[in-house]
């Protein structure tokens, strides 16, 4: 039975699943028409209030454990743009909105409880456990440069942290840090960005999905990266005024992620 399950959430339940589904060559247009239908997705059925009761608990409690004296400010920065690594398992009842509102259905924020009932949500895990494994890889790594750069300084506030971050060690930690963050968004985006929709459309298998989405990069090189770096901005302006544009822009990025898998994926 066991073994039976592993070949089920590697291979998925098709028999056609075994031919893996063709890859199309996007541009720079289809991203802008993406984030479009995207906007209208969200506008359909805004869950700006549900994101904001995720993002704001979160938060708080990682900001009050920080302040607290806890040591934890050394990764506070690597912590919350480390959750980018993830977003997309959270972002799978989006997926499953904006698939039924492509098919007509009715659509309500409710409604994108049913992807977490997907036939493929053993598949689904294993792919979130892959992206769970490069978070954890990522704040080890940050940590490493933290302690390679800054060393055993003693940082018990925000103002403690300002200053060390003025150094020349601090500078380093900067550089190093941003291209280490830059390299394990880049493994995450190649393993994810058509993962996951794929599977909730599809009972392809965690391995057959994960490969998509890597040939999927890999065809579509300069439009994937402008992806990213859109990604990347949206996220960034949207955590400026206290994290409140987050709950815009993640949703809006989760509609938007189905439509540029519609794109990709023949």
């Amino acid at each position: 039975m066991a073994e039976n399950t592993s070949r089920s959430v590697m291979h998925g339940g098709d028999a056609a699943a075994f031919a893996e589904p063709a890859i199309q060559r996007i541009g720079t247009a289809d991203l802008a028409d993406a984030l479009s239908r995207g906007w209208r997705d969200f506008l359909e059925v805004p869950t700006q209030l549900f994101f904001l009761c995720l993002i704001y608990p979160v938060m708080g409690l990682t900001l009050g454990f920080a302040a607290s004296g806890n040591n934890l400010l050394p990764i506070l920065w690597p912590l919350a743009a480390g959750f980018a690594l993830v977003g997309p398992v959270a972002a799978l009842g989006l997926y499953e909105m904006s698939r039924r509102r492509e098919q007509g259905q009715p659509v309500g924020w409710r409604d994108g409880l049913r992807a977490y009932g997907s036939a493929s949500i053993g598949s689904i895990l294993a792919v979130g456990v892959v992206l769970l494994a490069l978070f954890v890889a990522w704040i080890a790594c940050a940590l490493w440069i933290w302690r390679s750069t800054i060393g055993p300084a003693e940082i018990g506030s925000f103002t403690d942290l300002l200053a060390a971050l003025r150094t020349p060690e601090g500078t380093r930690l900067i550089l190093l840090g941003n291209l280490a963050g830059f390299l394990f968004a880049v493994v995450a985006l190649a393993v994810s960005v058509v993962s996951f929709p794929l599977l909730l459309e599809r009972d392809i298998g965690a391995g057959a999905a994960i490969r998509t989405s890597l040939r999927a990069v890999a065809a579509n090189p300069g439009p994937m990266a402008a992806w990213g770096a859109i990604v990347a901005g949206l996220l960034f302006l949207g955590s400026l005024p206290l994290f409140v544009g987050l709950a815009v822009v993640m949703p809006v990025l989760g509609h938007a992620t189905w439509h540029l898998y519609r794109k990709v994926v023949a």
